[in-house]
């Protein structure tokens, strides 16, 4: 269960390299995004990661598996530096129906579709599809994610996850 952890946390970072440090995204720019996410992504660069994320406190964020979340800077720091131990080669991201909304200043929200492909140090694969909600706020002068919650659709019944979150 570890790994998956990692996994979607992995997710997550997708939506943070496209929106994190520029003015957020204008519909209709999905394409340009990608690129940028695809180049960050194969750095697996703990720093230009954290770079779209706000320091200190200031941060939350919910991810889909245990721990139930990281509070602060620091910790969700080192869910990355883990998660990139995990890999070996380079990860890719699809993200599908990103939407933003902005009050037009200081803070700002998007949600979307994200698929993670990659491979584990052990041969395994990654790929799996979450759902990723993000809160955004300008601190000096910067969009950083203040808040963000990664999920899965789960089986009522059975308590399955739905890793690949099927429309």
């Amino acid at each position: 269960m570890r790994g998956l952890r990692y996994c979607f946390a992995a997710a997550a970072f997708a939506l943070a390299i496209c929106n994190g440090s520029l003015a957020l995204p204008p519909k209709g720019n999905d394409e340009a995004l990608e690129q940028n996410l695809m180049a960050a992504a194969k750095a697996k660069d703990v720093a230009k990661v954290m770079s779209f994320y706000a320091p200190g406190e200031k941060l939350f964020v919910f991810d889909v598996v245990p721990p139930r979340q990281y509070a602060g800077f620091d910790a969700y720091k080192k869910d990355w530096e883990d998660l990139f131990a995990l890999l070996q080669g380079p990860m890719t991201f699809d993200i599908s129906d990103l939407n933003v909304t902005t009050n037009g200043s200081d803070l700002a929200f998007s949600h979307s579709i994200q698929h993670a492909t990659g491979t584990f140090t052990d041969g395994k694969p990654l790929d799996l599809t979450v759902r990723v909600t993000d809160v955004y706020r300008k601190i000096d002068g910067k969009w950083l994610i203040v808040h963000e919650l990664v999920s899965v659709p789960v089986d009522i019944k059975t308590g399955e996850a739905d890793l690949q979150s099927k429309p």
